[in-house]
């Protein structure tokens, strides 16, 4: 990825972020994790995480219908010149490494716990 591709993504992933805090209810915590940028640029996919879980759904749906009005917002506040039409998904990566870390942290406590 070049430092254009770079740019443009932290800036979706920023300006995302910034949207969803304004927008959405406080009934979940929805966090923007990442973005994916196509190879051409004309896409982007904002990746989020939500507490708690059994909000995931309404999250991901609140977002998906307000794809238009986030896509606006980016627009509205930045300088880019080409804007890629936005999609959402739910982190399932980071949603794992939770997991995972959840495990080390327990092994390292039990190992603790056994000197």
């Amino acid at each position: 990825m070049n430092i254009r591709q770079e740019r443009i993504k932290d800036r979706i992933k920023t300006l995302a972020a910034k949207y969803i805090s304004q927008e959405a209810s406080r009934q979940s915590l929805i966090t923007v994790t990442d973005c994916l940028l196509s190879d051409n640029g004309k896409e982007a996919t904002i990746m989020i995480s939500v507490l708690p879980e059994s909000e995931e759904r309404a999250a991901l749906a609140f977002i998906e219908h307000h794809l238009q009005e986030l896509r606006g917002y980016i627009k509205e506040h930045s300088d880019l010149k080409i804007l890629p039409y936005l999609h959402a998904e739910l982190d399932y990566g980071e949603k794992n490494r939770q997991v995972i870390d959840g495990i080390i942290l327990s092994d390292k406590l039990a190992e603790d716990k056994d000197k």
